[in-house]
């Protein structure tokens, strides 16, 4: 890695910590998960590149899941429990097959394609949860959030430009 990259990563991460804002308002419990959550997808990234082509995706895509299930279940230890009602349970049903889809896109992504054609596509969540955001709970992001998503897309995207 040249000085270039390195300076991209690291402009990156003061855009990151743009958006997370460290200290005693922004920063908490949630954004502490956020972040330990990017680095597990990292680490399912890495290590899912190196995995024979005789283990399917799907297969990679349950455990995934599984794993996420089971660290659901884990926390709902901690909390008052209810049972959904057929409504709740109707999104949780379908949020469990867009994420058994989405994990077996992203698998057979890394699997098949080159890390720095794909990384550029992870930006596009980014613009979903801003939409999703507003339009689920009608909330939008200060200008200093905006401003560090718009740092960590410019550095990726100098990053992909100078694969």
């Amino acid at each position: 890695m040249g000085w270039r990259r390195l300076s991209a990563i690291g402009i990156g991460f003061c855009g990151v910590l743009m958006i997370v804002r460290p200290g005693t308002e922004g920063f908490n419990a949630w954004s502490v998960l956020a972040l330990v959550s990017v680095g597990f997808i990292v680490l399912r990234d890495l290590a899912t590149r190196p995995l024979s082509l005789g283990v399917s995706s799907a297969g990679v895509a349950l455990v995934g899941s599984l794993a996420v299930t089971l660290m659901g279940a884990a926390g709902a230890a901690f909390e008052d429990w209810r049972l959904p009602d057929a409504h709740a349970l109707a999104l949780v049903v379908g949020a469990a097959a867009f994420l058994v889809c989405g994990y077996i896109s992203i698998v057979a992504a890394v699997r098949l394609g080159e890390i720095g054609a794909i990384a550029p596509f992870r930006y596009s969540g980014l613009l979903w949860a801003l939409l999703l955001g507003w339009l689920l709970f009608g909330e939008f992001p200060r200008w200093i959030t905006l401003a560090g998503a718009a740092v960590v897309v410019a550095t990726g995207l100098f990053t992909f430009y100078r694969e």
